[in-house]
């Protein structure tokens, strides 16, 4: 690498420090604000409030990554162009495209290390954070668990077991329910091809069999083909914690696509695996158009950042728009997740490259 691309480069590193401090600072006092009665008010001692805030900075820096990448370089750009530095360049032979390779392998270097946070850092610090806000502080204690396509609830009396394959309905397949003495030992299993709650008829169990304990050593079975439970639970009562699905690294979404026994949940699952690697990714498209973008608003306004990062602020919040109408899209299955993945990259990125083009020449 030659001395012009290291200098372009640490530029590039000073300001997404410089950038990253700032937005990070402001989303940790307005969060603090938010959070900091309720903290207090559960009397939380000051160590858990500074570890809440302290694990919350890899998430905000995740969630403003793409953001980030494309502000440090606009501004780089921005500062050469302001200093004459980049009117020297080229008036020197310099290409557009040289000066601008440095730019992006700085987008790279900083979306392989999000990637890289995402697999083995995220996961741990926002399952501190969600421990101690969720359960600690909003007293939502998770009472059950989702694996290999099926759910484990702990009731009152006993356990759960089931698939769900439509989570709008109260309909479950391969249902199980279990009773244990206090001496952990099995007293009834109850399990069923399936199981459906209704208000006015509550727990109705079909095609099933009943396993009672009779004695310390042997068990009586009883077969039914219909049959009416009354279960303490209501599947209202059944709670796994939607947040918990951001505490699952990059390696465990991939395996939850090969985990879902409906089509529905599936599409769900690589949605959300394809999805979480294509936010990630989402700063090197805005580079690539943010880059020009910031030229022709120098060209008509003048070398102003002012203008130009709020433009680049502006055009960030739509790709953030498109992206959310994406996966919407793909998790209600009009879309396939791979698509919606990659069509905002490749509509950005393409723009991208056509308007430096256009810009180089």
């Amino acid at each position: 690498m030659n001395l012009l691309n290291r200098y372009i480069l640490a530029q590039f590193f000073r300001n997404f420090i410089i950038v990253a401090s700032a937005f990070v600072a402001i989303y940790l006092l307005v969060d603090f604000f938010e959070k900091i009665d309720n903290f207090l008010g559960h009397e939380k001692s000051i160590a858990t409030i500074v570890q809440f805030f302290v694990f919350s900075i890899p998430f905000i820096i995740d969630m403003l990554g793409p953001v980030l990448i494309l502000l440090a370089g606009v501004i780089t750009l921005g500062i050469l162009s302001h200093n004459n530095e980049l009117t020297a360049m080229m008036a020197g032979g310099i290409h557009l495209r040289s000066i601008v390779s440095p730019l992006l392998i700085g987008s790279l270097i900083f979306t392989m290390l999000f990637l890289a946070m995402a697999q083995w850092i995220l996961p741990r610090t926002i399952a501190t954070t969600n421990t101690i806000w969720y359960e600690g502080v909003k007293g939502m204690v998770p009472l059950g668990i989702h694996r290999n396509g099926r759910y484990y609830y702990k009731g009152k009396e006993g356990f759960f077991s089931f698939a769900r394959p439509w989570p709008e309905k109260d309909v479950f397949l391969d249902f199980s329910y279990s009773s244990w003495s206090p001496d952990h030992k099995l007293e009834t299993l109850v399990s069923a091809q399936k199981a459906e709650w209704t208000e006015s008829n509550g727990w109705q169990l079909t095609k099933g069999q009943i396993q009672r304990n009779i004695n310390p050593e042997a068990y009586r079975t009883t077969l039914f083909q219909k049959q009416a439970f009354a279960f303490p639970e209501k599947p209202e009562f059944f709670f796994v914690p939607k947040y918990q699905a951001a505490e699952l690294s990059l390696t465990e979404l991939f395996q939850e696509m090969h985990n879902k026994n409906t089509d529905h949940e599936t599409a769900v699952a690589r949605t959300n695996f394809y999805g979480r690697i294509s936010y990630t990714l989402l700063g090197i498209p805005l580079l690539l158009l943010g880059l020009p973008m910031l030229l022709l608003s120098f060209k008509k306004w003048g070398k102003d950042l002012s203008i130009a990062v709020p433009v680049s602020c502006g055009m960030a919040f739509v790709a953030w728009g498109l992206w959310g109408a994406l996966q919407s899209l793909a998790t209600a299955g009009y879309l396939s997740p791979v698509i919606a993945a990659m069509l905002i990259h490749i509509l950005f990125g393409l723009s991208g490259f056509y308007f430096l083009h256009k810009q180089g020449s």
